[in-house]
């Protein structure tokens, strides 16, 4: 049972080891690219403005299901 629990001890502290030693190579390799950083706001090019039968339709739904 020891040996058992050794060797899965010692395998996913392998995967740690090599995880991060990959994460480490790739960084450095191939680093991010400043230019690519978001402003911090998210634009999903989504419409500002609902069309008001959308919302009519919307609205006459909740009524109903809350009407229940």
């Amino acid at each position: 049972m020891l040996f058992g629990m050794g060797t899965v001890f010692v395998f996913l502290t392998a995967l740690v080891g090599i995880t991060s030693l990959m994460s480490y190579i790739v960084n450095n390799w191939f680093p991010e690219d400043p230019d690519l950083e978001m402003d911090g706001g998210i634009s999903l090019g989504l419409p500002t403005k609902v069309d008001p039968k959308i919302v009519q339709a919307i609205q006459g739904a909740l009524d109903q299901h809350r009407g229940r």
